[in-house]
């Protein structure tokens, strides 16, 4: 793909998996970026993936490469509990910043960063990549100019116990790193939070992206075999009713997707493992002349396409296609609202919580 003439100037902090598959690939290929930089405390895995990948200068201090006077943004590819601290340096440096989801992991630390987005007038989008999924996007757009008001949303996420025999035939084998640096807890040793983190932000991003702002949430928990399963019953501010699922792991291939249904028509949607790169198989009715249509969505690379729409943005001021710090704040409400109705089995409203997942 040609490059544009003027492109977004962009460094990468953290070279793991997330950086390995999706950012490094997705700013060399991006027609508005340049990769001008890439960071990592571990040099064997800045030099090689900074090499590969063609950046123009290769760092393992991360101030430094904030003090690069020609870097425009930075990517964010680091562990859930970097992302606040690694983002308030960035903007405090006057950069924008792309940053991988969960934003944050309590409200209190998103709630400061949002003040010092808003303060700086600089660019902060989450990485929820399924907002550049063209099946959704056209879903979105169905919602938008033809479906009237809308009734209800169903949606679903359910991690499969298959899916790293299925993402291993499909990728490289992640490089580790001998200096990694790594949150001083166990991320994992919290399966009830991690999970929530790591898959249900995308299923509440999801249902906030088609929806609208969540208002409430009712939600209960099964935990068998080891096996985790929420069911949330939501509401959203237009007046629908929702209804959520995840669940970490199927003994199934993963199922993901969504239903919704309107005045004027309805859409169901499959989703499939992001690393297939293909995009939704999304069904929309019609009700003025009785026709389903789908969209083949050839080019499914959401995460370039995300980083495209970053870039656009802050280049030539086009509206924020993908998650802004204000989403990425109601998503971890959201988040915590389920957590605290799972504990009491009440009903929860988004603007009676605080705290973390």
């Amino acid at each position: 793909m040609n490059k544009q003439e003027h492109c977004l100037r962009v460094g990468i902090l953290g070279c793991g998996p997330i950086a390995q598959f999706a950012h490094l690939e997705s700013a060399q290929k991006a027609r508005n970026v340049t990769l001008a930089a890439v960071c990592d405390a571990d040099e064997s895995l800045a030099r090689r993936f900074g090499a590969f990948y063609d950046a123009e200068q290769i760092y393992q201090d991360y101030e430094e490469m904030l003090a690069n006077d020609s870097l425009d943004a930075v990517i964010l590819a680091v562990s859930d509990a970097f992302h606040v601290p690694a983002a308030q340096r960035a903007i405090a440096a006057g950069k924008h910043v792309l940053c991988e989801k969960p934003i944050g992991i309590t409200i209190e630390e998103v709630q400061a960063l949002a003040s010092a987005v808003q303060q700086s007038g600089l660019v902060l989008q989450v990485g929820h990549m399924l907002r550049f999924d063209p099946g959704i996007e056209a879903t979105r757009r169905f919602i938008d100019e033809e479906m009237g008001q809308m009734l209800s949303l169903k949606a679903w996420y359910c991690d499969s116990t298959h899916r790293y025999e299925m993402t291993d035939a499909l990728q490289p084998l992640p490089r580790p790193g001998a200096r990694s640096i790594r949150p001083g807890h166990d991320p994992k040793a919290n399966r009830r939070q991690y999970y929530m983190l790591a898959h249900g932000c995308h299923l509440v991003d999801l249902a906030r992206f088609l929806a609208g702002p969540i208002t409430a949430v009712r939600a209960r928990l099964s935990e068998r075999f080891g096996a985790y399963c929420w069911f949330v019953d939501t509401e959203f501010a237009h007046g629908a009713l929702g209804h959520l699922e995840l669940t970490v792991s199927v003994r199934m291939d993963w199922f993901e997707g969504f239903q919704l249904h309107g005045e004027y028509g309805s859409a169901i949607g499959r989703i499939f493992n992001p690393w297939y790169f293909k995009s939704s198989e999304v069904d929309i009715f019609h009700e003025r002349d009785a026709t389903i249509r789908r969209v083949l969505g050839a080019d499914a690379h959401f995460y370039r396409r995300q980083l495209e729409g970053f870039a656009d943005t802050i280049l030539h001021g086009v509206p924020m296609r993908g998650a802004s710090i204000a989403d990425g704040l109601a998503s971890i409400q959201a988040m915590v609202a389920i957590a605290r109705s799972a504990e009491c089995g009440e009903r929860i409203e988004l603007a009676s919580v605080a705290g973390g997942v």
